[in-house]
């Protein structure tokens, strides 16, 4: 069936209703919603029910910021961020939020033939993939503790942009902020909405999202963006800046010159998709699920074993780095990690040789532990040389004992298999 042709400003926008906006977003927005019920639409469903724009979305998804091509791109550092453009420098749960956007947007919508390195570029110049302003990313690809973007108060260059979300996305009740990894203002935030990891939530702040709303916006009219002209089109729309257009499409050429489908080395697990866009939606979005359980399971049980290395750093930190140090003859641990905060180690002594590595390996543990929960570090005392005592009967570690003196030696508690060998290797 086909439908009477209409300007892309008045063709009918087939999401979620949208939220109360002001000024002239409200405009633009309520004039494209006006049709909604007179236009078909010939595109799939997204995953949680909403469908492609059958009309290109006009109004901008960021806005230019005065003394930046972008929030994470300085004037001036194009060059430098294009020619470290890699997969190496994209979080493994943002690189898959990437690859899975694309996949399901392009099997959702036939027309837009959208790369997944396109996606991938705009998440580099908004935020550096979720890491802009001292956030980290996730393993379930949330950024923590948010973006949020300058008041567009109509100041130092601003566009102004009255609250339309009452504060709830950008926790600003007088203007609006662009928010999220892909820095969405919050009335386009509202148009292009969608839950692509089955959480039952819309986050702009997380990577799945957002990374799926981008495309979806991009993938609004009927650009074709396997190709420059489409490319060129979709994107000034999202951002009316040309030295952004140019900088996310060489950003997007850097990530399309090698292979970078591959999970980079050294990050937790997630799916790399194919260039194929015939796999089944419902395959990607049961992924998305099943990683970011994994990922709560795995923080849970690391907090449980006192392992967990957060970034905020919060814990008092003073139980694990004070009791672990105070008795052994070996100095106490190192920071675990995290910012700095209350656990401190310190070296003591004792008469027993044994006791003083045993001990001096517990206080070694203590200080990793509290650097690990709440970021302190230890401080170590001298320590004297001991006596030698001969002991003709062999000294047996329990396994705790032996756990913690390999741990002193440097190995991971992540490296199961290399841990269980040292704890071994010690008890035998």
């Amino acid at each position: 069936m086909t439908s009477k042709p209409m300007s892309r400003r008045n063709k009918a926008f087939a999401l979620v209703p949208i939220a109360l906006l002001s000024g002239v977003w409200t405009a633009s927005l309520v004039s494209a919603s006006a049709t909604a019920n007179t236009a078909s639409s010939t595109n799939s469903a997204l995953p949680d029910g909403t469908t492609v724009p059958n009309a290109a979305i006009e109004v901008p998804a960021s806005v230019p910021v005065p003394g930046v091509i972008a929030p994470a791109v300085p004037q001036g550092a194009a060059d430098s961020v294009v020619s470290g453009a890699s997969s190496n420098g994209i979080p493994s749960p943002a690189l898959a939020a990437y690859q899975r956007g694309a996949q399901i947007i392009d099997a959702a919508d036939k027309t837009c033939n959208i790369p997944w390195e396109l996606i991938g570029a705009i998440g580099r110049v908004e935020s550096d993939h979720g890491r802009y302003g001292g956030n980290t990313l996730t393993d379930d690809g949330v950024s923590k503790p948010g973006i949020f973007g300058i008041p567009l108060n109509g100041k130092n260059g601003t566009q102004a942009i009255n609250d339309t979300d009452g504060g709830e996305l950008d926790q600003d009740k007088v203007y609006d902020r662009a928010v999220g990894p892909m820095q969405f203002i919050p009335s386009t935030w509202q148009v292009v909405k969608v839950d692509a990891d089955g959480d039952g939530k819309r986050n702009p702040q997380d990577m799945d999202d957002a990374a799926l709303a981008t495309a979806v916006y991009l993938c609004s009219g009927k650009d074709n963006l396997s190709v420059r002209k489409g490319q060129e089109a979709a994107v000034y729309r999202y951002n009316h800046s040309q030295d952004y257009v140019n900088l996310v499409l060489r950003i997007m050429e850097a990530y399309s010159s090698g292979d970078y489908t591959a999970v980079p080395s050294g990050t937790n697990g997630s799916t790399s998709y194919s260039p194929s866009y015939s796999t089944q939606i419902d395959r990607s979005y049961k992924v998305a699920k099943e990683r970011k359980a994994k990922a709560a399971k795995a923080k849970a049980k690391a907090i449980a074993n006192g392992t967990y290395k957060g970034g905020s750093g919060s814990g008092s930190g003073s139980s694990g780095g004070t009791s672990g140090g105070s008795t052994g003859g070996v100095p106490g641990g190192t920071s675990g990690g995290g910012l700095p905060g209350g656990g401190t180690g310190t070296g003591g002594t004792s008469k027993n040789p044994v006791g003083d590595v045993v001990n001096g390996v517990a206080g070694a543990v203590g200080g990793a532990i509290g650097g690990a929960t709440g970021g302190g570090a230890s401080t170590p005392k001298p320590t004297p040389t001991p006596t030698p005592t001969p002991d003709p009967v062999k000294q047996v570690l329990s396994y705790a004992d032996a756990k913690a003196k390999c741990i002193a030696q440097g190995i991971s508690v992540l490296d199961v298999n290399g841990l269980a060998t040292c704890i071994a290797n010690l008890r035998n």
